[in-house]
């Protein structure tokens, strides 16, 4: 993931991929990146799109709203999880927010829950702050991603 760039974004963008909609809006130092629909190997390349996009200068992190994905398979959770190593290695930060009951299962049966950083809803999540462990944080997990 490229550190921000010179060049301005657009601050809303929407790309739709099979079952997948993906929309993208930078809100202050938080971009947002909604996924609503299917993540499967067939849809992935839309969200790895979507999170690749060069940031706007004062993005400092990335949350991936997940509250009307209604599937996610592997491909999709490595795309998740691929995102977030390069969050980090560009100085972000990426955040999961209200994955479904099916969507948090995956997260906790592979062990990514232990990895990402998961608020029950977005608006956790644009409330958080701070790094992970800090008094702003959400607790990450089954116990704050739903019923598994």
């Amino acid at each position: 993931m490229p550190r921000p760039s010179e060049e301005p974004c657009e601050p809303t963008g929407h790309n739709e991929s099979g079952g997948l909609r993906v929309e993208v809006l930078d809100r202050g130092p938080v971009r947002i990146v909604t996924a609503a629909g299917e993540l499967d190997h067939d849809t992935a390349d839309g969200l790895r799109a979507a999170l690749a996009r060069p940031s706007v200068p004062g993005v400092e992190r990335i949350v991936v709203d997940l509250a009307d994905l209604r599937f996610c398979d592997s491909t999709g959770l490595n795309v998740l999880l691929r995102a977030r190593l390069d969050a980090e290695a560009a100085g972000f930060r990426l955040e999961v927010a209200g994955p479904s009951p099916v969507v948090a299962r995956l997260f906790a049966i592979t062990g990514a829950n232990g990895v990402l950083r998961i608020h029950p809803d977005l608006g956790t999540a644009l409330e958080a702050s701070g790094p992970p462990g800090s008094a702003g944080d959400a607790p990450s997990g089954p116990a704050s991603s739903g019923p598994a």
